[in-house]
């Protein structure tokens, strides 16, 4: 059974957040948002774009935000991704196949 925490918005396997600490968690349900990864500004266009292509919805957050990204430029800038519980594990694997290097993974997150 999968968890999600609201704070993180993680899907997890245990009822404890290894990230806040939250043990408040719910059953994840398939409405749940769902963190997926976060990726610099280059790499986030090439995984929007294959997201799209597997018809897999998603919603991308700029963590600096267009201000900042303003003054220290768009390359610094990062994305955040945001997938359905229901469509996490397709997405999971979209991201593992786009960026494994070796049979390592190059995620940052």
């Amino acid at each position: 059974m999968k968890y999600y925490c609201d704070a993180c918005r993680k899907a997890i396997d245990t009822d404890r957040c290894p990230v806040c600490g939250k043990t408040r968690l719910h059953a994840a349900e398939p409405d749940d948002l769902c963190f997926l990864t976060e990726k610099e500004q280059i790499l986030s266009g090439m995984l929007a774009d294959v997201l799209k292509q597997n018809e897999v919805p998603f919603i991308g957050e700029n963590v600096l935000g267009a201000g900042v990204a303003l003054k220290v430029g768009p390359m610094f800038e990062r994305v955040r991704f945001y997938v359905f519980f229901n469509n996490l594990s397709v997405a999971e694997k979209i991201v593992e196949e786009l960026f494994s290097k070796g049979g390592e993974n190059t995620d940052d997150n």
